[in-house]
């Protein structure tokens, strides 16, 4: 998104992970909550929600295209919120991804294809406590493109623990969204100058339509 040394950090932060040769996609947690007017986490305008469902859409679209894994995230607790620790204390409106929660909020907006690996989660980062650093492994991949929601939270965590687990994160700009524009576009700088390589949507799409050789 930012040429090298262009950021809000200068010089210092100039750097690129770069692709590697075998990237996948996370898609991380496009749910219901997010996209609809009532729900719990909107996204705030239907722009907004539409412009992130499309985006990523079409990066899933074109990781398929190349023959690239897709996962897809959801959060999920139990009834009784007993495996959200102090997660759901501090944000308490994650209930609605509870066991038996009315609204169904944690149902996807898109819809996996056959063999797309769906993992639950029950923190901010993709990372934290699943196993999605073995299926990546497995996979014998070395680039994470992380699109989903919401770009300040569990888009920056994923990304951010992307890095620390030895993969090539790369963030695509136009398939990750928030509450706020600000918020949004902040987080997107600070990550392309110190976490991961933040991405437009064309070049992704073009990058992920290539299969692998």
């Amino acid at each position: 998104m930012t040429g090298a040394g262009s950021g809000p950090h200068g010089a210092p932060f100039s750097g690129r992970v770069g692709w590697g040769a075998a990237p996948a996609v996370v898609v991380v947690d496009l749910v219901a909550a997010y996209t609809e007017p009532d729900g719990p986490f909107f996204l705030g305008d239907a722009a907004t929600a539409q412009r992130v469902t499309g985006g990523c859409d079409a990066v899933v679209a074109a990781a398929r295209a190349g023959g690239h894994p897709v996962v897809w995230t959801v959060v999920r607790y139990a009834a009784d919120l007993a495996d959200a620790g102090f997660f759901a204390a501090k944000v308490p409106a994650l209930s609605c991804f509870a066991e038996g929660a009315p609204g169904d909020w944690g149902r996807l907006v898109l819809d996996p294809a056959p063999g797309e690996t769906l993992l639950a989660k029950q923190h901010a980062s993709a990372f934290a406590g699943t196993s999605l650093a073995a299926t990546l492994r497995a996979r014998g991949v070395d680039t994470v493109v992380v699109t989903g929601v919401s770009t300040s939270g569990c888009v920056r965590a994923t990304a951010t623990d992307a890095l620390a687990a030895g993969f090539r994160p790369v963030v695509v700009a136009d398939a990750c969204a928030d509450r706020d524009a600000g918020v949004h576009a902040r987080n997107l700088a600070d990550l392309d100058a110190k976490y991961a390589d933040v991405a437009d949507l064309p070049s992704t799409v073009t990058q992920l339509s290539t299969p692998e050789v």
